[in-house]
């Protein structure tokens, strides 16, 4: 049954306060907060000791909306690109330079001249996951970037192959298992990612409080690490071999046993069992520095444990087998019996309708890449985009389809994708680029418009997509705190303006005309399909319940939120479920709807063509050959890694005083053997150079990293010229993008190698 989260009003609010709940945008965990407002102005943020999910708690990002809204660097106005010097204009003023730049180039180099990146906020944002499709099916290039090609494709690519869909990714079931093995993951730090849950800390202490077992496989003894019960120090990028080996392993022990609750909705565990056979623990303990008989003891470990989880991330992903190592990671959930039952890796069930939920249960089309390839490599496109580690040599290099103009929404890739050098000197070649973005950052200042969205809490919120990996069935929907002033467009309305110039109507094009043909064409589709609770229904009737004053008037990304809400698995369903969920519903429990914990989901959740989870897809057995060669690295080449810090979101949240203040955290982490044989000491500089470029910073020698790696965090550097962003330029840091090389790519996702980067060190002078 679903609780609602009510509780007793805060009776220590002033008069003349008020408060407004909602859920914090700023990262994945999706806290609930407190917000007490006076006028127009913040007084207090905390957590919701209501919220259904987190239950008061928050980290240090959460209670910096206040400073995040009242940036006096954050824009209020759009810029325009003047003589070199960006300027504050109109509204109107903007949309007529952005219409005339936008079709100059449509018309001169044709659609596919333009190319699209969407950065890391757009996941957080209402606004960004309903209207960004909508403009980039208006510009109608193939050329579509992402943040997501430097984060989490490799694990919605095996994802994908192995169960149907990009969003059919296995969590770990916190809060009922009792054993989880984590590799490249600091939740401490990062708060979880596609695994979204708030506390992360909180609930791995109580696996242990339980007597469950922690083990951390990370080069680096993270924050998390130093929690766990063992901490296992990896050679970076050699998570598949030492995940291949696990596997091998088990199988060896003859402990494969998925679990009856699979019989008959699993194919290929024999050919998965003989393409990884050769990688046994004693031929990979080399290659990935720990030793054979502690990886045979973790793969058993993981069978005797009455309820079992694995669980990979972020350093997983950006590494050369990403992907592979990501497939590995769930083919070590089967084979040890762990996949789909409670206290295992589960299935989350979103409150709103997913492609896990719509269609034909337990079966479907499947999942494929390469639909399309880039013009200079020829490399094949994933989840509707090419790799960012890309976009450089589409716009610099000469011939049909070179990109002349960019439209950045809400991304600062100069910052976060490799070879930033080699970006920068790309942008700046363009015929015409527009960002979306609330700061004059690294990015930005390559732009010819500026078109800034209104604050967080000028917004409505919904996690419309990192509920998709939640670990319970929760919902909440959060009203803006603030009205907008006056003159002032919604984020979605600035989307929408946009897809309506790039469709070729002009600077005054509506959004509201575009925000119907939105809506109404999703409705079309949705009572077309079968299987939909509204399959058959007629079309104008759900739009007039949708957009009726009855239900609020609802325009934009909240309509498109209501209609997901009410034809997903708890829905309001049109009148079919009267009880069910739509914004209305979570408007009267403002601290969330919970519908409780995961439950197995195969084989409904399944939408792969066999209607079988696909253990040994083709695509990834074809990496298999690649996956033995990386056994011959040399052992002993110095490796670059990142790592980031529970005050900072990549690159974004850097101009907020609180959070950067304090010791400088953008610094080099050295193993104490390596700084003696340097001859450096702590906070002496140290250059670093890759393939692709050099960095000086200053050393921090600790013992909690692997001898021959090194690492620096991923985000910094603000101290180009152009840009306004005070308090980040004064605690700049250097740009670890600098050395990622833009030839390092995960062949089978297009991820971007952003760990395990070869470098050398030397000491740097000083007078």
């Amino acid at each position: 049954m679903a609780s609602n989260g009510s509780g007793e009003k805060d009776t220590g609010i002033a008069a003349g306060e008020r408060v407004a709940i909602r859920t914090c945008p700023l990262c994945e965990a999706g806290c609930g907060l407190e917000i007490t407002v006076r006028g127009d102005t913040v007084t207090r943020i905390r957590g919701d000791m209501n919220d259904v999910f987190s239950k008061g708690y928050i980290c240090p990002k959460g209670s910096t909306l206040k400073q995040l809204h009242e940036d006096p660097d954050r824009l209020r106005q759009p810029l325009v690109k003047r003589d070199g010097k960006h300027v504050e204009v109109s509204w109107d003023e903007a949309w007529e330079v952005v219409d005339r730049g936008l079709t100059q180039v449509i018309n001169t180099h044709g659609r596919e001249s333009i190319g699209a990146y969407l950065g890391n906020p757009g996941a957080h944002n209402l606004a960004a996951m309903t209207f960004n499709r909508v403009l980039l099916s208006a510009i109608g290039s193939r050329q579509r970037f992402s943040a997501s090609s430097v984060d989490q494709v490799p694990k919605q690519v095996s994802a994908g192959f192995m169960f149907g869909t990009p969003v059919s990714v296995p969590v770990p079931d916190l809060d009922r298992t009792d054993y989880l093995l984590m590799l490249g993951a600091n939740p401490y730090a990062s708060n979880g990612s596609l695994a979204t849950a708030p506390d992360w800390p909180g609930r791995l202490e109580a696996i242990r409080a339980r007597g469950g077992k922690i083990v951390v496989v990370d080069p680096r003894r993270s924050r998390t690490a130093e929690s766990a019960d063992e901490w296992l120090a990896v050679r970076p990028g050699t998570d598949a071999l030492l995940l291949a080996a696990m596997v091998t392993a088990v199988f060896e022990a003859g402990r494969a046993e998925p679990g009856d609750h699979l019989a008959g909705h699993l194919n290929g565990v024999e050919e998965a069992h003989a393409a990884l056979a050769e990688f046994t623990p004693e031929r990979v303990e080399r290659a990935v520095g720990i030793d054979a008989a502690t990886i045979r003891r973790i793969a058993l470990e993981l069978c005797d444990a009455p309820r079992a989880a694995v669980y990979g991330r972020i350093g997983t992903c950006t590494v050369a087998f990403g992907t592979t190592a990501s497939w590995l990671v769930d083919v070590l959930n089967v084979v040890t019996g762990n996949l789909d039952i409670v206290g295992g890796a589960m299935f989350p069930l979103p409150v709103a309708a997913s492609p896990t939920t719509r269609g034909k249960k337990g079966i479907g089309k499947g999942f494929k890449t390469g639909r399309g390839k880039t013009r200079v490599r020829g490399f094949p496109e994933a989840l509707g985009e090419y790799p960012a580690a890309l976009m450089a040599e589409e716009i610099l290099t000469p011939g049909p389809g070179q990109i002349r103009a960019m439209v950045v929404v809400g991304g600062n890739p100069v910052r976060s994708t490799p070879n930033t050098s080699q970006l920068a000197e790309a942008l700046d070649s363009l015929d015409f680029m527009v960002s979306v973005d609330i700061y004059l950052n690294e990015t930005s200042r390559h732009a010819d418009v500026i078109l800034p969205p209104p604050s967080h809490l000028q917004r409505s919120h919904y996690d419309l997509a990192l509920l998709n990996f939640a670990m319970r069935s929760v919902a909440n929907y959060s009203e803006p705190v603030f009205d907008l002033p006056p003159g002032v467009p919604d984020e979605w309305e600035i989307l929408a303006r946009l897809a309506g110039i790039a469709q070729g109507l002009g600077a005054a094009a509506d959004p509201a005309t575009v925000d119907d043909v939105t809506i109404r064409s999703i409705i079309d589709s949705t009572v077309r399909d079968d299987t939909s609770v509204i399959a058959g229904r007629n079309a104008d009737d759900i739009y007039d319940a949708l957009s009726s004053p009855a239900n609020g008037s609802l325009r934009g990304p909240d309509r498109i939120l209501d209609f997901t809400l009410r034809i997903g698995p708890f829905g309001e369903g049109f009148g079919a479920n009267p009880d069910g969920v739509s914004v209305a519903m979570l408007k009267r429990n403002p601290h969330g709807v919970d519908f409780g914990a995961m439950v197995p989901r195969i084989p409904e959740a399944l939408r792969t063509p066999s209607g079988k989870i696909e253990l040994a897809p083709p695509e990834l057995l074809a990496d298999v050959p690649r996956l033995r060669a990386s056994l011959q690295h040399d052992p002993d080449q110095v490796l670059l890694v990142g790592r980031r810090h529970l005050r900072s979101n990549n690159s974004w949240m850097h101009n907020i005083r609180v959070l950067v203040k304090g010791k400088p955290r953008c610094t080099l982490q050295i193993h104490p053997d390596d700084a003696a044989r340097l001859g450096v000491v702590d906070g002496a500089p140290v250059r670093v150079t890759s393939r692709v470029g050099s960095v000086v910073a200053p050393a921090e020698i600790t013992d909690g990293i692997r001898p021959r790696v090194v690492s620096l965090p991923h985000g910094w550097g603000h101290d180009e010229p152009g840009t306004r962003q005070s308090v980040a330029r004064e605690y700049a840091g250097v740009n670890s993008n600098v050395l990622t090389d833009h030839e390092a790519i995960d062949p089978l996702s297009g991820n971007a190698v952003l760990n395990g980067i070869p470098v050398s060190l030397a000491s740097v002078a000083t007078a």
